[in-house]
């Protein structure tokens, strides 16, 4: 799903949303009026009375859109099958300012599919941010790993954020590159 566009919104309900870029989590109250800027990974970047605001896809319903459906596998699913789908649930992911994924960016350093103690699987990610004083930081790092954990058999995905080694425009695909201009 995606949009540049200056789609009208209502906000049909409060919802919880993050100011963008500075990453601070606030409440839009139900009434408010703004429009879609962008609408990539199942969240929605929306601007509100002179500001951009981040808003996930479980509250999407808040301003008339459908939440993501439940991600489904195979009963006997393997961890090709698991982490193939990891991958994909990664390119749902998206900086609000940036057009791209963090994959074709070039942001994910590491995917370690592995077990806990109780056999249980788990999800090991090294990241990083275009800029280190980026404040959607926190706020990125939490969108991955909620929907990591949202890969059935995936009970806990931690997401460490590094920055070594530091980012740079040579780590995004051809693709973002184009996207971006930077080609």
């Amino acid at each position: 799903m995606y949009s540049r566009s200056s789609e009208p919104v209502k906000f049909e309900r409060d919802c919880a949303a993050v100011l963008v870029p500075q990453g601070e989590k606030v409440t839009l109250p139900a009434g408010s009026v703004g429009y879609v800027t962008q609408a990539l990974g199942g969240s929605f970047t929306v601007f509100v009375e002179g500001n951009l605001f981040r808003i996930a896809g479980e509250d999407a319903d808040a301003i008339g859109k459908e939440t993501p459906e439940a991600l489904e596998v195979s009963e006997n699913a393997g961890d090709d099958e698991i982490e193939k789908l990891l991958w994909e649930q990664l390119r749902t992911c998206f900086d609000p300012e940036i057009p791209v994924n963090i994959v074709e960016l070039g942001l994910v350093y590491t995917v370690a599919l592995g077990r806990r103690e109780d056999g249980e699987r788990k999800v090991d990610v090294r990241m990083t941010l275009t800029a280190p004083a980026c404040g959607m930081g926190d706020i990125l790092v939490e969108d991955v790993r909620s929907k990591l954990e949202r890969v059935p058999t995936i009970v806990e995905a931690d997401v460490e954020l590094v920055f070594d080694p530091p980012w740079n425009q040579s780590m995004m695909s051809e693709a973002a590159k184009l996207e971006t201009g930077m080609l």
